[in-house]
């Protein structure tokens, strides 16, 4: 079954026609900024047998991410998430409905998407360990080391014990 990509122009037209625009990121990500016409039915709650609907053959349902990687790579599965619905997938995203100067709801008091935080948390430990290890002593080298066993732990296992920490932190508790 081939899934068709459509525009955010497209996307906005058929929305207004009825269509069902249903975004993959996660609670923490949409809640920061969002297309308003959106709702919110995470990748992970999919792959946990959540749905919406029920969705008639005739119905149309537009998913979208961020940047339009992670509705591509998971396309059948959110076709099976909707059928017997017709599945669409808006190209480029978030990133490009925004680009084509389509209105979304944004909240910048809400934290940061906790991966990147996680990004920020690991870039920061890896080159301090770097920078100390050569203007200090080399045994900061085992900071970096330390930290990339945890980001290759946790991208074999599924499991990123920093991002259960940064979870906890008082910023991101709302």
């Amino acid at each position: 079954m081939t899934i068709e990509t459509i525009s955010p122009a497209q996307a906005k037209i058929l929305v207004a026609q009825g269509a069902a625009l249903i975004d993959i990121r996660e609670r923490d990500e949409h809640a920061r900024e969002n297309i308003p016409e959106a709702h919110l039915l995470s990748l992970s709650a999919i792959e946990n047998g959540d749905r919406l609907g029920p969705f008639d053959p005739f119905d149309t349902v537009i998913f979208h991410c961020q940047s339009g990687m992670r509705t591509t790579q998971n396309a059948q599965k959110l076709a099976d998430a909707v059928a017997p619905a017709k599945v669409l997938i808006l190209t480029g995203g978030l990133d490009a409905w925004k680009k084509g100067g389509q209105e979304i709801l944004a909240d910048k008091s809400q934290p940061l998407p906790l991966m990147r935080q996680v990004q920020i948390a690991a870039g920061t430990l890896v080159l301090a360990g770097v920078v100390l290890g050569y203007a200090v002593h080399p045994g900061f080298f085992l900071l970096s080391g330390f930290v990339g066993a945890g980001l290759l732990f946790a991208g074999i296992s599924g499991f990123c014990g920093m991002a259960r920490l940064l979870e906890k932190m008082p910023w991101n508790k709302r």
